[in-house]
């Protein structure tokens, strides 16, 4: 399984991990029906997450569109590192569908670049045997 690793030294990684997590704490995804967002506004540089646990055999449907390029990734923590089974770079739209080796808390994540950007997505989480 190969997984981009965010970052390797524990300071960097301790920061990381906060801002995620307190980002992921607004915006946790249910499980019972679709997340659909219109025109989520993000200003240069900006990162927004939706995060769900998600056991394995579970899956989540994603999909997007964004007036500017924007980084998508998928991503979790395991320990000191940040893994990012998904990651598209410059990305104007992708859809997709995820299934976790590993029980996790993992977190869809948009980061703006220059210019800002407009982002359309749906998410549904599908839980095995569902």
């Amino acid at each position: 399984m190969s997984h981009r690793v965010l970052c390797r030294h524990t300071s960097v990684c301790a920061v990381l991990t906060a801002v995620s997590l307190a980002a992921c704490t607004a915006a946790t995804l249910a499980t019972d029906a679709p997340k659909t967002v219109t025109g989520q506004s993000l200003s240069p540089y900006e990162l927004h997450e939706e995060c769900v646990h998600l056991e394995a055999g579970d899956r989540v449907d994603y999909a997007f569109e964004s007036s500017e390029p924007v980084a998508f990734h998928i991503r979790y923590r395991d320990g000191n590192a940040v893994l990012m089974p998904v990651t598209r770079e410059n990305a104007r739209g992708d859809a997709g569908i995820y299934g976790p080796a590993v029980a996790q808390h993992y977190c869809l994540a948009w980061e703006a670049g220059p210019a800002g950007a407009l982002i359309d997505y749906r998410i549904r989480v599908r839980r095995a045997g569902a």
